[in-house]
């Protein structure tokens, strides 16, 4: 079972620096995660992938190294986590740019 309580706001911050630091595709491969598909984490005007973030603050805080399919991503895993530690977890926003006429979708 996985003990969330032992992963502090100092972990994900920790986790976010890494993600900075390594880029996205090299941080995923590090750590064995994958972009995210409906959430993100909103941080100091940038976003960020839920699941891999938390799944890295744990690897960080226990040593012990989580798959993604240790535990869910979604608004009853990392999502309320996240939100329990202060953090703010949104919905994607990319669908949102597509509404609208269709000429500014060729604008994207």
């Amino acid at each position: 079972m996985i003990d969330w309580q032992r992963v502090a706001p100092a972990d994900v911050l920790r986790a976010i620096k890494d993600y900075d630091q390594l880029g996205p595709e090299r941080f995923f491969s590090k750590h064995g995660f994958a972009p995210t598909t409906t959430y993100e984490l909103a941080w100091e005007g940038r976003s960020y992938p839920p699941k891999a973030i938390l799944g890295t603050a744990y690897e960080f805080a226990t040593g012990r190294r989580l798959r993604s399919a240790d535990f869910e991503g979604g608004k009853t895993g990392a999502v309320r986590v996240l939100q329990q530690l202060g953090f703010t977890v949104q919905e994607k926003q990319e669908s949102a740019r597509y509404c609208g006429s269709s000429s500014h979708r060729g604008a994207l």
